[in-house]
């Protein structure tokens, strides 16, 4: 079947959460009179949540929340642990929606746009509906459409994310290509019958970071970056 979509995770495939949510922690910082904080440190930490978070829906511990909220937990707790409080609601509201204001990563914004000419460009993310619009708007991605956890109600590696994902845009699996920086969401994808494009992100994590530099599945495509990722499919008579 002729490739009609492109899926995209979001965090770490196309934007760089690490170094925005660091900067967005020094801002908050300073606007509070908070000191003596590696804000780098509390990004990886705050990310470091994020999986086990999600694992609490995904198991049926915890009903479904959206990820804004499981990010304002998870916020909650690292202040405590630091000993910072009596932080007004609006600037903690502020805070958490940092990663509403993800910087793309430099080849992001324009390989994007090559992609969106000849395919349905969409998300297929755990980010919620909102975070996902604002991102986008914040960074210039151009998706067609936001698609991912909310609308399945669940989490990825889940099997209705993808499949949901891919039901809506009325398309069969086969039809639609993952993207991602993450193995585990293209062996994921590939279970439910979608191709796959592996993108590595060697800054994800920072130097020398965790970042996975080398695909473990035999993927249709592996790219550099989203411009090589354009290049590649322009040229693959099969794409």
């Amino acid at each position: 079947m002729p490739i009609k979509a492109l899926l995209f995770d979001v965090f770490g495939t196309v934007v760089d959460w690490r170094t925005s949510i660091a900067r967005e922690g020094e801002e908050f910082g300073r606007a509070n009179d908070i000191t003596g904080i590696d804000w780098m440190a509390f990004a990886d930490a705050w990310r470091a949540l994020y999986q086990p978070a999600l694992e609490q829906v995904r198991s049926g511990k915890s009903p479904w929340m959206a990820l804004d909220d499981l990010h304002r937990a998870s916020l909650d707790k690292l202040l405590a642990e630091r000993g910072i409080s009596g932080i007004s609601e609006p600037a903690l509201d502020h805070f958490n929606r940092a990663w509403h204001r993800l910087d793309p990563w430099p080849d992001s914004v324009v390989g994007l746009t090559r992609l969106k000419r000849k395919y349905i460009i969409a998300t297929c993310s755990n980010g919620n509906v909102a975070l996902m619009v604002n991102l986008a708007k914040y960074a210039g991605l151009p998706w067609d459409a936001i698609l991912g956890a909310e609308p399945a109600q669940q989490y990825k590696p889940t099997r209705v994310v993808y499949e949901k994902s891919v039901a809506l845009l009325r398309l069969e699996p086969a039809e639609c290509v993952m993207v991602a920086a993450h193995n585990y969401d293209l062996e994921a994808a590939a279970k439910c019958g979608l191709q796959c494009a592996f993108v590595p992100r060697p800054k994800e994590f920072g130097p020398p970071g965790r970042a996975e530099l080398t695909p473990t599945g035999n993927w249709q495509v592996v790219a550099k970056d989203l411009n090589d990722l354009a290049e590649q499919l322009g040229r693959r008579p099969d794409f």
